[in-house]
Formats: C-alpha cells, structure tokens, sequence
C-alpha cells in the first residue's frame, strides 16, 4: 500500500521549496508597513506560513491572532512594549504567540524580517482598541499569490503530483540573510552572542543554546524549542551534516534554511540553500535527506507529527520520533522551551458578561 500511495518518482510536480530570494514582497493592506512574502495556505485548515518585512519606525495596531503564531526573527529589531510578550527581539530569537492573544504596542525600531506561521487567521483592530478593522486570512495570502503569479508549496501529496507552474519572473527581492553579515547574526555561537542567555516564557535566543546530539545519529544535533503536548507539534532548531535515513513523515513538517544546502528527493542536485523555505505534506517519504557541499547544514523545524525511520520501503520500523521523543531530550538536557500559553487567558474581543462575578 505504501508504494501505491507514495510511489518513487522522477519529481516533475510542483513537490519542493521555495526560494524566498527570487520572491518579492507584496504590502498587506491590514497594516501598514508591513510586507509579506506567501509561502504555504491552506483552504483546508486555515493555516498558513510567510516571510514577513515590517518597515523601521512602524507602530503595528493592535493585533489579536485568532491562532498560535510562531515566528523565527532573521534580521533587524523590535520591541513589544505590553503584556506577556513584553521584550526586545532581534536576530536568532524564536517565539511563539498562542491562540486569542491580544497583541499591542509592537515598535519597530530597524526594519525587521522574520520568518512566520499563523495557525488561524489575524484580527487588525480599529484605534478604539475593540472593534474589528480587517482580517488576515489563509485565503488573502492565496489571493495575493494569484495576483502576483507565485506558486504556493503543496498542502498534501496529491498537489505534489500537480504540473510545476511557470517561474516568476518579476524582479526578484532578497532577504536580508542573503548577506553573510545579517547570516551572521542569525547564527552566531554562544560564544559570540551578547548578553548571555535570553530567557522569556515566550521567546528563546537560540544562539546560545547547546546542541543536543540525535540519538542514534552521528555529526546531528537539534535545540528543541517548543514541545506541544495538545497538538504533537515539535519546534527546533537543527544541525544536519549526516545523513538521515529512510523515513516516513507521519505528520507534516516545514523547514527553513539558514546556512549550508540540504538535498533530498524532489530537491535540484546542488540542494535547497539559506531562504529556501519547504513543506513535507503528511505521508512524504524520503529514501535520505542530506547535507549538499562542506557548509554546516543548519535549518529550522516545526514537526507536526511523528517521523518514522525504516531501512528501505516495504521493511520493519526501525524507530518511531514523535513530541514524546523530543520532550524527553529536551527535560534531559534542560532546554528553555517556549510556554505554550499565556497565563489568565480571557475573551479578547468583547466583554462578555461571563466574565464578570455575579
């Protein structure tokens, strides 16, 4: 059933990355300032992922998102002046928004690039600080694609077997990290890093966190930064200059590279490199995904379900990785994971009589 369902092919489809370099960036209406480049939405399940720009010297509005956001900061900086989030973030830091958080007082002081998934849709809200001004939806960023003639990655292997749009061929705006300084930045040793260890329930500095060597997996290692134990969903940082074997996605997952190439099946044979970002729809297979060249492969990893290892299809599980495996490393070595929620939680958007006490 395996092979009929997932066949070994000639990648000729539209199964693949997306190099964000050659994309340009399209302004979001809702908030001023604010740009975006698209790279996965679903119909299905609302969700979907982007690069984003927002401009130095921008105060966002009020924001409520209606999902959990994550988001990796490639370059610049900004302050988040209120509430549980309240922190200064720049290159290398990693956080995570939960689901109906109420988001105010976001300045940018440098133009800030950062690479986001948005797990439900945005609320922008009017000065009155309550009522809603616009949405941003799974279904703007597929309208905002369509306008501008770029292709989405897949959400399912059957898309993957879809014909390959044509190319975009407009002009083409790279990230701030296709400069090895800003690169720099964003990967700088625990050594190099200023001010220590950042510590935030919400954000994470993942520069001076040690790697975790893989079980099992020589010259691999990961820094795990958010564990779900609701959603199976594992976030983390990884170091890949081995080769990782046959294996199943069980559950979807999306990467984005930050240093060296990384090849796999449906993959160019000089492999992805840094702004690539990707998407294995659930039930991917992959025969071995490995380093490309000499450079450390280093990526990011939101993990949505188990990942399962076998020496070749139609052989016995060798090993099952799923949020249990990751967790267990991650209480074993201390790793500073990211809080999954905010704590007193409320009704965000209107005053509901609930909420008082009698």
């Amino acid at each position: 059933m395996s092979v009929s369902y997932n066949p070994e092919f000639d990648p000729t489809g539209i199964e693949g990355g997306i190099d964000t370099n050659t994309m340009p960036w399209i302004e979001i209406k809702q908030a001023p300032g604010m740009r975006f480049k698209p790279l996965r939405a679903s119909r299905e399940s609302g969700w979907f992922s982007m690069i984003v720009q927002v401009e130095a010297g921008t105060e966002l509005p009020t924001t409520v998102f209606l999902g959990g956001t994550d988001m990796m900061i490639l370059s610049g900086r900004m302050t988040y002046t209120k509430g549980e989030l309240a922190a200064t973030i720049g290159p290398g830091i990693w956080g995570y928004i939960p689901a109906n958080s109420r988001v105010e007082g976001i300045v940018v002081e440098e133009t800030t690039e950062y690479q986001a998934n948005y797990f439900g849709p945005v609320a922008f809200l009017a000065d009155d600080g309550k009522s809603v001004d616009s949405i941003l939806t799974a279904l703007d960023v597929l309208a905002a694609s369509n306008t501008n003639g770029l292709t989405l990655v897949p959400n399912s292997l059957a898309e993957c077997m879809q014909e390959r749009p044509a190319p975009f061929h407009g002009e083409p705006e790279p990230l701030a990290i296709a400069e090895t300084e800003a690169l720099g930045e964003v990967l700088q040793s625990s050594e190099d890093a200023d001010g220590g260890t950042f510590t935030h329930p919400h954000w994470v500095d993942t520069r001076p966190i040690p790697w975790i060597e893989f079980p099992g997996m020589d010259d691999y290692g990961i820094k795990i930064l958010r564990v779900s134990e609701e959603t199976m969903m594992s976030t983390l940082l990884v170091l890949h200059n081995s080769v990782a074997g046959p294996h199943y996605h069980l559950g979807a997952a999306d990467f984005l590279v930050l240093n060296g190439r990384i090849g796999y099946r449906a993959g160019p044979p000089e492999g992805y490199g840094p702004g690539v970002w990707f998407y294995e729809p659930a039930g991917a297979r992959h025969e071995a995904t490995q380093r490309v060249g000499d450079d450390d492969l280093i990526y990011t990893a939101n993990v949505y379900g188990p990942v399962q290892f076998d020496e070749g299809i139609g052989t016995p599980i060798a090993a099952v990785v799923s949020w249990m495996s990751y967790k267990e490393m991650a209480d074993a070595n201390n790793a500073p994971l990211v809080s999954n929620v905010f704590p007193g939680d409320s009704s965000l958007l209107a005053w509901s009589p609930l909420c008082v006490n009698a």
